[in-house]
Order: structure tokens, then C-alpha cells, then sequence
């Protein structure tokens, strides 16, 4: 029979379910129910039963549990492959909350490798056949993404971390509106007097790359601000983004916004090359609010998305359909917000109007 392997008796064995009973002088299906049915029990009874378990350290044993409940505590979690020389700490921060928020609520999280390219069904078919995990968590959710129809086709709980960017809408999602994100960038820029602003995104496509494009496009067409010939882009790439700003910068934009800290990056070198001065001569607003970001010189001003947030809403909405699969889905979108540094210097107007290069002109 299986057994907690997770703390120690004085003995040195582990700590068992009997073990806890004798010592709180309860019967060992006390102890179950203090662990799974608590109401059924006295105040009095549960508190020395809890007590019990503290004291002795017993953690009740993973494959009991599931054999009881036919639940296995586990939702599965595809990690995608990461090119060579980038870095995700901002999917490292949502896989922290997302696992402290899990953890929270007695359940753990199951990571699988995907394979490289878009999204498929690899990996999902495996842990289903095998009744490994009670559910799925989603990211990297593209255009034409297989899994949200066949998850939903075979009844399979599961949340995604991002919006379906083709077709019908299917199941539950979490997603930040990066559209709002680069919309309150222009805006800051215009107050600090720019016009001239440049959108450095991705090749169109990418959901969240084309999402990013409309919110700085909506607030420039606000502004009644040109947007023809303002917009470049590069894969997320130092080297192509600082090619894909150069016509820009000799075009005379004074801001650039761009969809990715990495992008912004490109930015900073294509403005060096030129001896020009991030900042002093031309604005500059990343997005997702990297470590890179605050290190930089100038420090970068960047939309930080709020990842813990989304960590722990994709946690709720998945045990919330979990325990009603009938529901209507819920959809989340949340707010991003501006942080701002030294690549977006306030302009200080002298007598004859604004008096460091980053003014309008």
C-alpha cells in the first residue's frame, strides 16, 4: 500500500496515518476524515487531530489520495523551448505564481516538454491517456491552436494563459490587454510633447504582436498623429531590431514604442551606431518590464505586465471549472502598466518652448 515517504518518525520510518491517530487517541479514519471531511468532526477533535499532524510532520500520501478521490492533484504544464541565447523572466515569474498559487490550493504543477514551432498536441494526449493530471494550463496560444477544441471535445478541464487569436472563442482564458499597454505609452510621450513616434513590433500575425500594434495605432488616430510609415518591425532580435528602426530614426521620429524590452534594445544600439543618446534624443518604451530593463543605461521605461496576477487568476478559473464544468467560460483581461525611467526624461520648456531634443518637431 502506498505511504507517505515525505517526513520521519523518531524511528526513522515515515510518519503514517495510525501513527498520527495514536497520537491524538483518535482512530485512523478520524484522521481521514479530519483531512478530507472535516465538518463531520467536533471543533475540539479537529483541532487536536491538526495539532497532531503538525507536530509529527505527516503529509498524506499522493497516491492514496488519488486512488480515493480518482483526483491526481497534478495540472499539466507544456514548457516550450526557448531559442538559443534569449531568456523568458517574465514567463519565469508567471510559472512561479502559478505553481505558488496551485500549491496553495493542494494541487501541483506537472511540467512536459513541447516540441519547437507552434503549438500541437504533444505531450496532452500522453498525460490524458496515462490519467496523470486533472488539467491543463495553456500558454503560448497562437493562431489556428489545436488544443483548446480538442481539450474541450473530450471534456478536459483547462484554462489558457493568452486569447485564441483565430475562430471561436473556447473555454476559459487570462490574458493582458497589451493594447492598452502601448496606448498608455503614446500617451505618455504626447504629454511629454512628442509627435513623431515610431511602433517597433513583430512581423504581423503574431496575436500578441498585432495586439500591441492596435493600442499604439488607436492612440495615435486619437491624437490625429501619422501612423503611415511609422511602423517596423523584426523578430525579437537585437541585431534585426536595431536594422528594422534605422529608416525610422532617418525619418526623424522623436519616441519610439516597441513591443518587447528586446526590441527596445535594438533601438538603443541603432541610436548609438548614429551617436545618439537614448533619451536625450529619442524616447524610448520597451515592454514587459525585464531585469534588463531597470539596468540599462538609460534605465528603460517599459509596460510590466502583471504576471503574478495571471499565475494566480489561471489558477481560480481552472478549479472553479473543475468543480462546474457546466459554467459559462470566464474571460479575464488584465490592466499592464507603465513604468517609467530614464528613456522617457521629462522636457523642460525654456522661454521659446521645449528645450532638449526630444521635443516635438
Amino acid at each position: 500500500m502506498p505511504r507517505s515517504t515525505s517526513s520521519s518518525s523518531s524511528k526513522g520510518g515515515p510518519v503514517t496515518l495510525a501513527m498520527v491517530a495514536r497520537r491524538a487517541g483518535v482512530s485512523p479514519q478520524t484522521v481521514s476524515n479530519a483531512l478530507n471531511s472535516p465538518d463531520l468532526l467536533r471543533p475540539e477533535t479537529l483541532e487536536r487531530v491538526r495539532h497532531a499532524i503538525d507536530v509529527m510532520g505527516y503529509r498524506p500520501s499522493r497516491a492514496a489520495q488519488t486512488l480515493r478521490t480518482r483526483s491526481s492533484k497534478l495540472i499539466g504544464y507544456g514548457v516550450q523551448p526557448t531559442p538559443a541565447g534569449s531568456a523568458t523572466p517574465v514567463m519565469d515569474r508567471f510559472l512561479h505564481a502559478l505553481s505558488q498559487a496551485a500549491d496553495e490550493a493542494g494541487y501541483r504543477i506537472l511540467l512536459f516538454a513541447c516540441p519547437p514551432g507552434g503549438p500541437t498536441l504533444d505531450g496532452y494526449e500522453e498525460l490524458l491517456g496515462q490519467h496523470e493530471v486533472d488539467g491543463f494550463v495553456l500558454s503560448g496560444t497562437a493562431r489556428q491552436d489545436p488544443r483548446q477544441a480538442w481539450l474541450a471535445q473530450r471534456g478536459v478541464p483547462f484554462v489558457g494563459f493568452g486569447r485564441m487569436w483565430s475562430g471561436r472563442q473556447i473555454g476559459d482564458w487570462v490574458d493582458v490587454d497589451g493594447a492598452s499597454g502601448t496606448d498608455a505609452a503614446v500617451e505618455h510621450l504626447v504629454a511629454l510633447g512628442h509627435r513623431r513616434i515610431a511602433f517597433l513590433g513583430w512581423p504581423r500575425g503574431s496575436g500578441v504582436g498585432d495586439d500591441r500594434a492596435e493600442g499604439w495605432q488607436r492612440a495615435m488616430r486619437r491624437h490625429g498623429l501619422p501612423t503611415r510609415g511609422r511602423r517596423a518591425q523584426s523578430v525579437d532580435d537585437i541585431d534585426s531590431a536595431r536594422s528594422a528602426i534605422k529608416p525610422m530614426l532617418d525619418a526623424g521620429v522623436t519616441a519610439v514604442v516597441a513591443a518587447s524590452d528586446m526590441l527596445a534594445l535594438g533601438c538603443y544600439h541603432a541610436l548609438r551606431e548614429r551617436e545618439s543618446a537614448p533619451g536625450r534624443d529619442v524616447s524610448v518604451i520597451g515592454f514587459d518590464d525585464s531585469p534588463t530593463a531597470a539596468i540599462l543605461s538609460p534605465t528603460l521605461s517599459t509596460i510590466a505586465q502583471p504576471m503574478e496576477a495571471v499565475g494566480w487568476e489561471c489558477v481560480r478559473l481552472l478549479l472553479a471549472r473543475m468543480a462546474d464544468a457546466s459554467a459559462p467560460p470566464e474571460r479575464v483581461l488584465l490592466e499592464p502598466f507603465l513604468v517609467v525611467r530614464d528613456s522617457t526624461p521629462a522636457v523642460h520648456p525654456g522661454p521659446s518652448g521645449p528645450t532638449t531634443s526630444t521635443a516635438a518637431r
